[in-house]
């Protein structure tokens, strides 16, 4: 019996939307909500672009975006594409030429705006590449690069104009009968993305792209993207996400799972459950969670630990992870293995201790779903 079926109020009802896909990743429908990072490298730079994909990818990235701003980027997301391990999707901007070179080099999604990419003939020529490649498109509407005649209309950037903006490329592109499109209507304000998204989702069944556009720093952009996102995701909305900080794209991957796994909607790694300490704690809980992390990269499985510093809430946390440690006194605190108090271990040895028994209940969280497989 699920959590969610004892406790009905922890269900979200998900916003129906039709399925494309983006590579082998499925997007929308009844598909995982997948996450996406950017890498900040110059893409004519093949050996630093491949290497923070592969990072991006290791860190549980579904899905990449890469900037091709010429010719020379193009070409050189051909070797990107067939070395990543994740689809790779091309950002276009402006130039129509750049969309049918990058379908062409093996991009599994184009991110434009069909609008600004000159003549219908042109349109339906970047359309035909993409079709002729198996390559699906992001309609990318953005609040600071809004069309001129809708800022004349609305005389600032609204809800009400980026949606215009939105239906106006989906237009474009079903009149050119293809559909395998997803569509995003990103600001950096967290109330304009959050109204624009709402007032998406009542009038058209696309899979949606979240995002809050340059969110900030690692830890305003992360306050920002948590608020913004995990709002909308708690309403249903949403198929696929990306955080836009200032920082390393691996930290956006982390920070996207993070708030997916507050919410339930994806499982990836510990989620470590710890308090934030006081007087009573019998061990150093900041600096013992801050070296657990590191050492817990590398596990994929899903699973939980509870990291509490004192008897008062410790074991009640304990009782519903898979691995707990509450600390008690003498230098020494209790080990938890699937919720029951199981030893005692001591302070010094504890970091280590806690790590071996994280990786062993993976492993056997592993073989069991390998035997369910069979």
């Amino acid at each position: 019996m699920s959590l969610n079926h004892v406790r009905p109020w922890r269900n979200i009802y998900r916003r129906k939307s039709r399925q494309i896909m983006v590579g082998n990743v499925p997007v929308g429908g009844d598909a995982p909500i997948s996450v996406q990072t950017m890498t900040n490298t110059v893409t004519t730079d093949v050996k630093g672009t491949i290497a923070q994909v592969l990072a991006a990818a290791e860190a549980g990235a579904d899905i990449v975006r890469v900037s091709v701003p010429d010719e020379a980027s193009a070409k050189a997301l051909r070797e990107i594409t067939r070395e990543s391990p994740v689809p790779i999707v091309a950002d276009i901007h402006f130039h129509y030429k750049r969309g049918i070179e990058a379908a062409e080099a093996g991009a599994a999604c184009l991110r434009i705006n069909p609008g600004n990419i000159g003549s219908e003939e042109r349109v339906r020529e970047v359309i035909k590449a993409a079709r002729d490649h198996n390559c699906s498109i992001r309609i990318g509407v953005n609040a600071g690069s809004l069309e001129k005649h809708l800022l004349e209309k609305y005389g600032e950037p609204c809800p009400e104009a980026m949606v215009e903006s939105g239906l106006d490329h989906i237009k474009i592109l079903e009149d050119n009968d293809f559909h395998e499109f997803k569509i995003s209507v990103k600001a950096s304000d967290v109330f304009l993305s959050a109204a624009a998204y709402q007032a998406l989702a009542e009038v058209t069944d696309k899979p949606i792209h979240l995002g809050i556009t340059e969110a900030g720093g690692l830890t305003s952009g992360t306050i920002k993207s948590a608020i913004g996102l995990g709002n909308l995701l708690w309403m249903g909305i949403g198929d696929t996400i990306r955080v836009s900080l200032s920082a390393d794209p691996v930290e956006e991957v982390k920070v996207g799972y993070e708030i997916l796994k507050s919410l339930g909607l994806r499982h990836r790694g510990v989620n470590i459950i710890s308090c934030p300490s006081c007087a009573r704690q019998g061990f150093d809980v900041i600096k013992t969670v801050e070296a657990l992390e590191k050492r817990l990269e590398h596990i994929k499985t899903p699973m939980s630990l509870s990291i509490i510093g004192c008897v008062v809430n410790g074991p009640g946390e304990a009782l519903m992870t898979d691995v707990g440690f509450t600390g008690g006194g003498n230098g020494a605190g209790m080990v938890y293995l699937a919720g029951k108090q199981s030893h005692k271990m001591s302070n010094e040895q504890m970091v280590d201790h806690i790590v071996e028994q994280v990786e062993q209940r993976a492993a056997q969280i592993e073989a069991a779903e390998a035997d369910a497989a069979e």
